[in-house]
């Protein structure tokens, strides 16, 4: 049973919101500034789980996250996609002229990318996290620095938001991943969703033979990612997840795959979170 589950982040982020949303508000919440220090806490067993970000649909894949879970040898467990809305937040009494500088994590600031080109005063900073940010200037009672971040950080810290939904796009998700160190008990049934890692024989049409057997077997591919081999340079591994409605379609190209690549993982089978 997960009792607690460690997150990137403070409370009021983006990562507080779907662990709460996922598991609800008894769940233990665990902070971490990095990615790293959060799955060290899982692999530490200070934790049961990880509510960890992979991919947005603006800004793209979190690549450093896939290499965690592999390197770490993680299952994937559940997954959850977040409307993300970012807002900029502030001590009251403030325009957005009197802001000097926007800190914020850099995902965050990629996505906002557009708006802060109609204010060209504003210096943009890199920092750890959205919320952290926020609870930082309410603690410093910081002037003429604003923070990026969702309306409960902006509750929880007592900040006023200058401007709403400054994202580019305003459909912005996130997908993120429930990760454990070993994998639950789900029967097959409920599976309609897997994560998989691949290494391939580098020659003409190796990539193209997999994309045929996941088609042939009635997988449909949701998302593929390439990472590169860093012993092995100019190879690559392949990240995929496939959703399926037999699992039988997927033990039958589980099979064909293992024999088809030179490295084959699971590193997750569950419930797709998307109808």
């Amino acid at each position: 049973m997960i009792k607690s589950v460690a997150i990137q982040g403070v409370k009021g982020s983006f990562h507080h919101i779907v662990a709460n949303n996922y598991f609800g508000d008894h769940i233990n919440i665990r902070e971490y500034l990095t990615f790293d220090k959060t799955v060290q806490s899982l692999l530490c067993d200070d934790v049961d789980a990880v509510v960890m970000a992979l991919e947005n649909s603006i800004a793209g894949s979190i690549i450093p996250n896939y290499a965690l879970l592999d390197t770490n040898n993680l299952h994937v467990v559940g997954e959850y996609y977040l409307d993300i809305q970012h807002h900029l937040m502030a001590l009251p009494n403030q325009l957005i002229e009197d802001i000097e500088e926007v800190h914020s994590h850099p995902m965050a600031l990629l996505q906002c990318k557009e708006f802060f080109k109609q204010y060209p005063h504003i210096k943009i900073v890199e920092d750890a996290d959205t919320a952290e940010v926020a609870k930082r200037i309410a603690r410093t009672k910081t002037f003429k620095i604003a923070a990026l971040g969702s309306q409960l950080a902006s509750e929880l810290y007592g900040l006023n938001i200058i401007s709403e939904s400054i994202q580019t796009i305003k459909h912005n998700e996130t997908r993120f991943v429930v990760v454990k160190k070993e994998n639950h008990e789900i029967t097959q049934s409920a599976i309609n969703k897997a994560s998989l890692k691949f290494e391939l024989e580098h020659k003409r049409g190796s990539l193209a033979a997999m994309l045929n057997v996941m088609s042939d077997c009635q997988l449909n591919l949701t998302k593929i990612q390439s990472l590169p081999k860093i012993e092995t340079p100019w190879k690559y591994a392949f990240f995929i997840d496939v959703t399926f409605d037999n699992y039988k379609n997927f033990e039958k190209a589980k099979t064909i795959m293992e024999i088809m690549t030179e490295e084959f993982k699971i590193l997750g089978e569950y419930k797709n979170a998307k109808p």
